[in-house]
């Protein structure tokens, strides 16, 4: 019997994983990471584990998880080779959820999966991401890169995340407080947000639009691209001067889906479509898509990224707070009680 034939030995590169390339990654990513570095991380990137202490300011803290992704908003991303802004979008999809129940973030974790570890285009995810960060006041702590060849396809790769926060329990908003005769704010989205973006794809592609077509003042490609708005800065913010009673966050779902949960039993939100400027970008959508105000109002934010609610008396001074933050509140709607027979919320 012959001897076997001798076969050249492998590696975990001839496989397709790479290990010094996600070395080298974390070696670059380490500084966007201290830059959010907040007083409660005792240990953020390189290690097993974040971790963060609570703090004393609390008496009796409650954590809020919440976590998420970006969806097919990637492809456009992928489509356009950037990479930029795409992280923001993951953070935000996450410390907004929580901020509504009156969280304040004190750190993120992500998910980058990829089949082919591409430093470059990984370090302007990550950037992103560490933007976002900042922009919430929390920390990125750390985080997973997981190379896997054969499960994605080239130059492609996928992204979840999650944030926890903190909030005092008395200090918890769940708008079991909401009544009728209560204002309903409105504060501006950027645009779609992360929400709605496999009609969005196919609309685009429907209407033989070039994503790098002019549209208003930017292409269409940038206008649909749009990182979501990050509110936690001016809503904690507000939360320290006015008694806020409930607030959504508006994501998949749209108007229609999200306002009602955080209504109680028995009470209706009321919108007036007149009473906000949509962005050009959703009547482009709905024109190419052909798509009915119903439709609309229940896939997108069509405008309005976060809603909250104040008592009447205290309408006018949020409005302010919120516009001298930077944001653009107006206000959109009121709460009545709600008819036999009529959803939570009615855009009129």
């Amino acid at each position: 019997m012959s001897p076997p034939e001798a076969r050249p030995p492998l590696s975990y590169r001839d496989a397709g994983v790479d290990i010094d390339a996600g070395d080298t990654l974390v070696e670059r990513i380490k500084p966007f990471a201290k830059r959010t570095l907040r007083p409660e991380v005792l240990a953020g990137i390189g290690g097993f584990g974040g971790l963060v202490e609570i703090g004393k300011r609390f008496r009796e803290p409650v954590l809020v998880a919440g976590t998420d992704g970006v969806g097919t908003k990637l492809m456009l991303a992928f489509a356009l080779g950037r990479h930029d802004t795409i992280g923001i979008d993951l953070v935000a999809m996450s410390v907004n959820d929580i901020l509504v129940q009156g969280a304040e973030p004190l750190f993120f974790l992500d998910y980058f999966a990829c089949g082919k570890l591409d430093v470059d285009v990984a370090t302007d995810v990550i950037r992103g991401i560490a933007a976002g960060c900042e922009m919430a006041g929390c920390a990125l702590i750390g985080g997973e890169t997981a190379e896997m060849p054969g499960m994605y396809p080239e130059g492609e790769y996928d992204l979840a995340g999650f944030a926890v926060g903190v909030v005092e329990k008395s200090a918890i908003i769940d708008g079991r407080g909401i009544a009728a005769g209560d204002v309903v704010l409105g504060i501006a989205s950027s645009g779609p947000h992360s929400n709605g973006f496999s009609l969005i794809r196919r609309i685009v592609a429907a209407s033989g639009a070039d994503l790098a077509s002019p549209f208003d003042a930017t292409t269409l490609g940038a206008a649909l691209l749009a990182p979501t708005r990050i509110y936690v800065k001016p809503v904690l913010s507000l939360l320290q001067e006015v008694p806020v009673k409930g607030m959504a966050h508006i994501t998949g779902g749209g108007l229609q889906d999200n306002v009602p949960r955080m209504l109680p039993p028995g009470t209706q939100a009321r919108l007036t479509r007149s009473a906000w400027q949509r962005p050009a970008i959703f009547d482009w959508l709905q024109r190419h898509g052909n798509i009915a105000d119903d439709e609309m109002h229940r896939v997108f934010n069509c405008g309005i990224g976060m809603v909250v609610v104040v008592a009447a008396a205290h309408a006018e001074r949020a409005k302010r707070l919120l516009d001298a933050a930077g944001e653009c509140a107006q206000r959109i709607g009121t709460i009545v009680a709600r008819p036999e027979g009529e959803p939570a919320t009615v855009v009129v």
